[in-house]
C-alpha cells in the first residue's frame, strides 16, 4: 500500500512539474516595432514573434511608426491584455521612457531591441547593434570606394533615435582623418527612402560635383541612388548604406551601392525573446548587463553571395 501511495505521489509530482513547465510557456508576449514597411523592422517583428511562439507563447506584433502616443496606446493594450512580457523597439530615446514606466508599474518585464532609452534600470535588457563599431566599419569601406579626396554629402536618420547620432559621429571620426574629403551638406531624412530621395535631389542641385554619399541607413541610401539615377550621376557617385536589407544587397549586386553594414537584427530579436522567457521563468535575463551590444558585419560585392536570408550573412 505504501509503495502504491509513493508511486501515486511521484506521478502527481511529475504531473505538477509538467504543468508548471507548460504554464511558464503560456501567455501573451507583445512585440512592438517601429514601421514594418521597412524590411528591417519587418524582420525584427517576424523573428521575435516566431521565437516567442516556438517557446510556447502567443505573440502579437504592433507598430508605432515613431509616434510616442501610438506607442503609449500599444503599451496600454499590452497591459490590458495581461501580456507576460513586452519586446519593444522604442519610438524615442527620451519620449518612450514614460511608456516603459507604465509597463514596469503593471509588473510586465520590458526588453528593448534596436534602440535605447535614456534611462537605465527600467527595461530588463536593451539589445542593440554596436552602431559605433558598424559606423567605423562602414566609413572605412566608404573611403576605400570613394578615395581620400573629394566632396560628399550625408543622409542623417531620425534625430529622436540615438542610433542616428552614433552612426554620424562614427562616420565623422573616420572621415575627418582625410583632410581632402569635404562634407558639403548633411540632411535629415528620418530613415525613409522617399525622404532620402528628395533630400538627395536638393543636395545634388546645390552640389552637382559631389563624388560620394554616406547614409545612416539603407532606405535613405536607396532613395539617394534613385535620385542619382534620375540625374544621370550614379556612375560617378559612390553610395554607402547601413542595415543589411535585401534591397541593399540587390543594389550591391547591381553595382549601385558600394556596401552596407549589416545589423544583426535577426540575432538580437530572437535573443531578446529568450531573455524575456528567462526572466519570466527565473526572474533574471541571464545576461551580464542591461545594455548589450551586437557587432555589425560588412557586406560588399566580395561576400554578398553569403547573404542567405533577410539580415543574415553566413560565415
Amino acid at each position: 500500500m505504501m509503495k502504491k501511495a509513493s508511486r501515486l505521489l511521484m506521478a502527481a509530482a511529475a504531473a505538477a512539474t509538467m504543468f508548471a513547465s507548460t504554464a511558464y510557456a503560456e501567455g501573451l508576449m507583445t512585440v512592438i516595432v517601429n514601421d514594418p514597411s521597412n524590411p528591417y523592422w519587418l524582420t525584427e517583428g517576424n523573428v521575435a514573434k516566431a521565437a516567442a511562439e516556438k517557446l510556447g507563447y502567443t505573440a502579437t506584433v504592433g507598430a508605432h511608426k515613431g509616434d510616442t502616443n501610438t506607442e503609449s496606446n500599444l503599451i496600454d493594450t499590452a497591459i490590458t491584455n495581461k501580456s507576460v512580457a513586452i519586446i519593444l523597439d522604442p519610438a524615442n530615446a527620451d519620449g518612450s521612457v514614460g511608456a516603459v514606466k507604465k509597463a514596469v508599474a503593471a509588473g510586465i518585464p520590458v526588453i528593448l531591441v534596436n534602440a535605447e532609452i535614456n534611462q537605465e534600470g527600467l527595461a530588463k535588457a536593451q539589445l542593440v547593434s554596436n552602431n559605433a563599431q558598424g559606423a567605423a566599419l562602414g566609413a572605412t569601406q566608404w573611403v576605400e570606394a570613394v578615395g581620400d579626396k573629394g566632396k560628399y554629402v550625408e543622409l542623417f536618420g531620425a534625430p529622436s533615435d540615438n542610433n542616428a547620432a552614433t552612426r554620424s559621429n562614427g562616420y565623422e571620426t573616420v572621415l575627418t582623418q582625410y583632410p581632402d574629403l569635404e562634407k558639403v551638406a548633411s540632411e535629415v531624412a528620418d530613415w525613409d527612402r522617399t525622404k532620402g530621395h528628395d533630400k538627395m535631389q536638393s543636395m545634388l542641385q546645390a552640389n552637382p560635383d559631389i563624388n560620394g554619399v554616406i547614409s545612416g541607413n539603407d532606405e535613405m541610401a536607396l532613395g539617394a541612388i534613385a535620385a542619382l539615377k534620375e540625374a544621370g550621376k550614379i556612375a560617378n557617385v559612390k553610395v554607402g548604406g547601413f542595415d543589411g536589407s535585401p534591397d541593399a544587397v540587390a543594389a550591391i549586386k547591381a553595382g549601385e551601392l558600394q556596401y552596407t553594414v549589416l545589423q544583426p537584427v535577426a540575432v538580437f530579436s530572437e535573443e531578446a525573446v529568450k531573455q524575456a522567457d528567462s526572466f519570466i521563468k527565473t526572474g533574471a535575463t541571464g545576461a551580464k548587463s542591461e545594455k548589450q551590444l551586437f557587432d555589425c558585419l560588412l557586406i560588399t560585392k566580395d561576400n554578398v553571395d553569403k547573404y542567405s536570408a533577410p539580415f543574415v550573412l553566413d560565415k
